[in-house]
């Protein structure tokens, strides 16, 4: 644990002006950002007293190993980069938003050529207009269903779209008129997209409106004696009341706003949301917050306003088109209602305006019809922390007790905070690839995961395979370590330039336990590539599959645990989780190689071609059946090339069994004569 005054910066070296800081671990990871109106004084407090601050800031000034600050024009400014670094570097002592579920959204899809109305969850995407959240995947399909009668837009995924065009057949929704067929051309571009913008519209707030239209065409159709046009409009009118009504009316119609509330004990904070437009709540959102950092209910406030709104701020330009401003005045209400007053309120009121394209302000309510539904909030937030609490102690204390319980089983000093598992899959000797997975505090982590091709020398066998990959992995840790030495982090004002760098990969954190699929052979040739390479805090482990026993390099005798032993279920998983990821990596690169060799003989046929070929048909199997107008049917194959590859199929008398050529090398393996799967790559047994 470094020591804060071997990192302060000099006296009179910070600047007395807005900007933004962070504080960098060993490893030049960043674990906290934060922003000032005065950099010096707000830097100097983490340093003057350190046995002063509380359990948290000084556990973070103790990791830390230097701090560096950018310098901003204005507080506005330093809100913008803070959000940002926040968000790229996922700091490990800020506060860190957590959805207690992941919510799903009503999304029509509008960069599409022919846009898809669906239910999405996850982070939003450009092009994409969204409706919600949802607190129920349920509610949003039932009321998309009802709407469906009205704007019958497109539903359905890319595959099953192409396939209706490419068989002239519609889906059974185009047969019961609740989509438009545009895949068979029952409708034109254009009037499909206006359907789907009416659907828009009708959920970005003019239902009334839209109701009322439909009305006044039901009135002037029966007046006009066309009682049939009537009646359907009547049917449409009753399906967009009911999806209309769905929403509770809980303030007056014109109410457009978003309320805040909040739950907290000593550890964590519970936050609930609910998004009132004209006057009806249409959607709920909450998040789980961890005390990483001390903050008051303002600072809380200010942190939270920049997590909700700031994803639409960072996708909103200068330029916004009339739908985009649109979408962001639906996403940004006039009115936001929070528990108590940030501290920067004008400047928060000053950006969100900004990216509203209108007036937008932050209010504390304290009486009337909203401070009512405020109290219906905050009950929500408490009723969360409470069902959070029960569900996650049975889990962290689990997961506590496994990793405990796995420590003392091996002998390891150190906890187990981060684990690292690696598979090596192949089929005979070819393709031969291997996965590496990561587990911190028992929870798989996949931003970390990797992938290792295996080539050469050291595709031979498992042990090799095993080898290659544990020394590439940790070499590259160790030149990562010895760029960082020789470039150390800058204790000071640092340039736009060096602002924005990069943060070292995560690939390159060393782990406190290595794991492989394997018994002593594969142990000794993982411990064997960290001891070549100087590594020697690093402890290494590996579960055989017969009898999931643990060996351990230095021991001639596994460990042999319990098998209701909560560290052997975490180990288990692990090694199935890094299993699965070599598995699936396999196939995909074996596939490949199998279809792309089939058509390799083929002279003139490119890589574009090839897989313009596949993309066309689907399969190698299709493609071997095809005649000579059907393969001219793709862009780039003429009736020369079309001759080819009929010439080079017609020399096979059964292109997906027998021998194939697996690679550019010119070798070639058998395969069973059962043969593969084109589309997944998967060897089917004889």
């Amino acid at each position: 644990m470094a020591k804060p005054e071997t990192y302060r910066p000099a006296p009179g070296e910070i600047p007395t002006v807005p900007g933004v800081y962070r504080f960098r671990d060993e490893f030049g990871r960043v674990i906290y950002v934060g922003k000032a109106k005065n950099l010096r004084n707000r830097l100097n407090s983490y340093f003057q007293n350190v046995h002063a601050l509380s359990p948290k800031t000084y556990a973070m000034v103790h990791t830390g190993a230097s701090v560096e600050w950018t310098v901003v024009s204005s507080e506005l400014e330093s809100l913008q980069l803070e959000y940002t670094w926040i968000k790229e570097y996922k700091p490990r002592f800020n506060i860190a938003f957590r959805d207690d579920k992941s919510y799903p959204y009503l999304a029509v899809t509008l960069k599409d050529r022919y846009p898809r109305a669906q239910v999405m969850r996850g982070e939003k995407k450009k092009g994409v207009r969204y409706f919600g959240p949802y607190s129920q995947a349920w509610a949003i399909r039932e009321t998309l269903d009802a709407l469906l009668r009205v704007f019958p837009v497109r539903t359905c995924s890319a595959g099953v779209f192409n396939r209706a065009e490419k068989s002239g057949r519609p889906c059974l929704l185009g047969y019961i008129d609740k989509c438009s067929a545009p895949c068979v051309g029952n409708i034109s571009t254009e009037d499909h997209r206006e359907l789907a913008e009416n659907l828009c519209r009708f959920m970005g707030g003019g239902a009334e409106k839209f109701i009322a239209e439909l009305n006044e065409q039901m009135k002037a159709a029966a007046a006009d004696f066309d009682f049939e046009k009537a009646a359907i409009l009547r049917d449409d009118i009753a399906a967009l009341t009911k999806a209309f009504e769905r929403n509770a009316v809980v303030l007056s119609d014109a109410v457009n706003a978003d309320l805040f509330g909040f739950a907290e004990d000593d550890l964590e904070i519970a936050i609930q949301v609910f998004f009132v437009r004209e006057g009806r709540i249409r959607g709920q959102r909450g998040w789980i917050v961890e005390k990483s950092e001390e903050t008051d209910d303002a600072a809380m406030v200010e942190r939270l306003i920049m997590e909700v709104y700031g994803e639409t701020a960072a996708q909103a330009s200068a330029g916004s088109t009339a739908r985009e401003i649109e979408q962001n005045q639906h996403d940004i209400p006039k009115q936001i209602i929070v528990p108590t007053l940030p501290s920067n309120q004008e400047k928060l009121e000053e950006w969100l305006s900004g990216v509203r394209g209108a007036k937008c302000e932050i209010v504390v309510s304290q009486r009337g019809e909203k401070h009512e539904l405020m109290k219906t909030v905050e009950e929500n937030a408490k009723q969360s922390l409470t069902l959070h609490k029960s569900r996650r102690a049975g889990d962290l204390t689990t997961r506590s007790a496994s990793l405990v319980e796995l420590q003392e089983a091996l002998e390891i000093e150190e906890p187990l905070l981060r684990i690292e598992c690696y598979d090596i899959s192949h089929v005979q000797g070819t393709n031969v690839v291997a996965s590496m997975v990561v587990f911190e505090d028992g929870l798989p982590k996949k931003s970390d995961y990797r992938k290792f091709s295996i080539t050469g020398e050291a595709a031979r066998d498992d042990t090799a395979s095993m080898y290659d990959v544990i020394h590439r992995r940790f070499r590259r840790f160790l030149q990562d370590q010895k760029n960082r030495a020789g470039h150390p982090a800058h204790s000071g004002e640092i340039s736009g330039e060096q602002a924005v760098e990069k943060e070292p990969q995560k690939f390159a954190y060393p782990p406190n336990l290595v794991v492989v699929d394997g018994g002593k052979p594969q142990v000794n040739a993982a411990q064997q590539a960290l001891d070549d390479l100087g590594i020697h805090d690093v402890h290494v482990a590996g579960i055989a599959k017969r009898l999931e026993e643990l060996w351990l390099a230095d021991d001639d005798f596994p460990v042999i645990m319990p098998r209701s032993s909560d560290a052997l279920f975490l180990i288990q998983r692990i090694r199935d989780e890094a299993h699965r990821f070599a598995i699936t990596f396999h196939r995909t690169k074996r596939g490949k190689a199998m279809v792309k060799s089939a058509l390799d003989g083929v002279d003139g046929l490119g890589p574009a071609k090839r897989e313009a070929l596949i993309k066309h048909f689907g399969s190698l199997k299709q493609l071997a059946q095809a005649t000579s107008e059907q393969l001219q049917e793709v862009k780039g194959v003429g009736p020369s090339m079309a001759d080819k590859i009929l010439e080079h199929f017609g020399a096979q008398t059964d292109p997906t069994a027998g021998t194939l050529e697996l690679d550019g090398t010119g070798e070639t393996s058998e395969i069973p004569e059962g043969g593969f799967n084109p589309v997944t790559g998967e060897l089917l047994e004889s």
